[in-house]
């Protein structure tokens, strides 16, 4: 927060190049908020790595920024695993966190995306977390007759094993799309294929 100094969120950049040089590294985050400061303004604070913990090492860059007029932004839920509100870990028991997105029409499609993204660390230290691979991609998602048709790359079962973690994942998704009054039914496919998929 900008005007308080509140922390809103922490999570850690990925180099996309060799990171093993002087020059500057290009870099990739994603920031999920579940709340907004009041008057919009923020401070996005990018911090150097330091494994040291010297003080002399410690550096940052501050850069201002501008969040979107709440009014362009809704709330949607995305559903994980949580180890404090289910602690014998149920495999198919999924708990809401709330995320900010873009108004949108497709806004399963949005709330997909954005459970794809891994929890935040708020998120992590109140004990969620995802039974879904990293790098998986929506291929194609169809809602027709309060049935959604949701059809993802092969990441999503790549060494998936256990009816356990198979069955966390199928909640995930089927929860997360379920939220919206639209969609009754939820089909699961990985290119194209419904019959052999996320098998135990």
């Amino acid at each position: 927060d900008g005007v308080s100094g509140k922390e809103l969120a922490v999570t850690i950049a990925q180099a996309q190049s060799d990171w093993m040089t002087a020059d500057f590294v290009p870099f990739k985050a994603v920031i999920d908020l579940s709340f907004l400061p009041e008057n919009n303004e923020g401070i996005l604070v990018f911090q150097k790595d330091n494994p040291s913990s010297l003080p002399k090492n410690d550096k940052e860059v501050r850069v201002p920024v501008y969040f979107s007029d709440l009014k362009e932004l809704t709330v949607v839920k995305v559903f994980f695993n949580n180890s404090n509100l289910d602690p014998e870990f149920s495999c198919n028991q999924v708990f809401p966190v709330e995320r900010f997105v873009s108004k949108t029409q497709g806004i399963a499609r949005v709330a997909l995306e954005s459970l794809l993204r891994e929890p935040t660390f708020k998120e992590v230290s109140e004990g969620f977390s995802t039974s879904l691979n990293s790098g998986v991609k929506i291929q194609k998602l169809v809602i027709e007759n309060n049935v959604a048709r949701v059809d993802f790359d092969g990441q999503l079962e790549f060494q998936v094993g256990g009816s356990c973690r198979v069955a966390a994942i199928r909640a995930q998704i089927i929860e997360t799309l379920k939220q919206f009054s639209t969609v009754k039914e939820v089909i699961i496919s990985i290119d194209g294929r419904t019959e052999d998929i996320l098998q135990p």
